[in-house]
């Protein structure tokens, strides 16, 4: 694990839409392109504490999830963020996998779930709130091991159609 600045974490994402950034291809918000079918899409976490950590987002730039997404939007984005989940579970050795939403209207405000799989063997003080705390630290992984899980993970999904 290697250490995280939180406060740099909490001026980047206050100072504008991270998802959009990445979204419209703004540099320095690269992310691994895991799935878009147009309305979603799905990436690894930029600063993932856990192997194969991903968020699922709707490309329009939504905030709240009761009051922007109808119920069929809804249904649709969840079964994305399953539809991921089980593509990670195919790739990464997964004893639970956690998936939640997360966010503030002051902070990474553009709604997205959080789809992280722990691995067997995590010891269970180390578990649930505490494996997707990023001030535990965050996975140190090159670029080409992103990139390999990425494409692990993008062949996993086309085998799910």
């Amino acid at each position: 694990m290697t250490p995280f600045d939180a406060t740099a974490y909490e001026e980047r994402v206050r100072a504008g839409c991270f998802v959009c950034a990445f979204l419209t291809g703004e540099p320095g918000y690269e992310h691994e392109l895991l799935y878009d079918d147009g309305d979603h899409v799905a990436f690894l976490s930029r600063y993932p504490t856990l192997p194969g950590y991903a968020l699922v987002v709707p490309r329009r730039h939504v905030t709240d999830v009761i009051r922007d997404l109808s119920p069929s939007e809804y249904l649709g984005l969840q079964a994305v963020v399953h539809r991921v989940a089980r593509a990670l579970n195919a790739v990464v050795p997964t004893e639970r996998t956690y998936v939640l939403s997360l966010g503030s209207m002051q902070g990474n405000s553009h709604i997205h779930w959080h789809v992280a799989p722990l691995p067997p063997g995590v010891p269970y003080s180390r578990q649930q709130y505490h494996a997707l705390m990023h001030e535990n630290g965050v996975l140190s992984q090159s670029t080409a091991e992103i990139a390999a899980l990425g494409a692990a993970i993008r062949a996993a999904l086309s085998d799910l159609e």
